[in-house]
């Protein structure tokens, strides 16, 4: 099979431009990554040139040893990647201690992947141990209402979880165990991977302080799905707090109990502490 036939490669392609039509993906913002399922690699061997050497990622993953994943490329611009596939995306092979890769199909231009492989092979990582093997994307974008929030909200998964949860009734159902944060801190290198990884052992999806937002998930619609909710989410609260009008009401703890009672959802009650309802104006209006 002809790797750009590959449903998982065309499924890769489509998420990736959907992140451009959101307005994510600002010049070469953002990357994507997706570790591919056993049987998806083996249909495509044929295709590929392991020839090549072993390039350090400056991190190691043992648990993902031999392992296959589609990847953006460095300084490609997914406003690209529908139209000229492989001098944008590639697949990259780990070596057998998870310390390395070569990249065995396209990124025909550059011939590296995304600057933040290691970040995301460091989150496959914990992300693979956290879900029992079942989760294989992680999407990384810039989406301006989520950095903009970064100003004003508290670099803590508390303060952040809370103002999501309260700002639409969906949200806790797609993250009831809420979201990690991380202060600002140089991207592209171990630092940052490292750094990451610590709070995606617990959180499916990861604000970077004036930065952006990276989610995993089982499937590209799930892992799309939670971003587009988180975005959408930050955009409501800049709006609120933009208005210049005190909140009247919002959703309080207990209401976020009964919708995971009634949905059976796996609620981080430590989260619920020290309450800070937006019905206390958050800026100086």
């Amino acid at each position: 099979m002809a790797v750009l036939d590959a449903q998982c490669v065309q499924d890769f392609i489509q998420c990736a431009h959907n992140g451009w039509l959101q307005g994510w993906h600002e010049r070469n913002g953002g990357n994507l990554s997706y570790r591919m399922k056993a049987e998806e690699a083996a249909e495509l061997q044929g295709a590929f040139d392991e020839s090549g050497e072993w390039t350090p990622l400056g991190v190691t993953a043992e648990n993902l040893a031999n392992e296959y994943f589609l990847v953006t490329g460095t300084n490609r611009y997914f406003q690209n990647i529908k139209q000229k596939p492989a001098e944008n995306i590639g697949i990259c092979k780990l070596n057998a201690d998870g310390s390395a890769y070569k990249v065995v199909w396209g990124l025909t231009v550059g011939h590296k992947p995304t600057s933040e492989f290691a970040t995301h092979v460091m989150n496959h990582s914990v992300r693979v141990k956290a879900t029992n093997g079942t989760s294989r994307v992680i999407s990384h974008a810039h989406p301006t209402d989520v950095i903009a929030l970064t100003f004003i909200l508290e670099n803590s998964a508390k303060a952040w979880s809370q103002a999501l949860w309260q700002a639409m009734t969906e949200c806790v159902v797609i993250f009831p165990q809420g979201v990690g944060v991380i202060e600002w801190m140089v991207c592209g290198g171990p630092d940052i991977a490292r750094a990451s990884a610590q709070e995606m052992e617990k959180y499916a999806a990861l604000i970077w302080a004036q930065h952006g937002l990276f989610c995993a998930g089982d499937d590209f619609d799930s892992t799309f799905g939670m971003m587009h909710a988180i975005v959408k989410a930050a955009e409501i609260l800049i709006k609120v707090f933009s208005s210049g009008k005190p909140v009247l009401q919002s959703i309080e703890p207990e209401g976020l109990r009964d919708i995971a009672k009634a949905f059976n959802l796996p609620l981080d009650e430590s989260l619920l502490e020290d309450w800070d309802s937006l019905a206390l104006p958050l800026l100086p209006f």
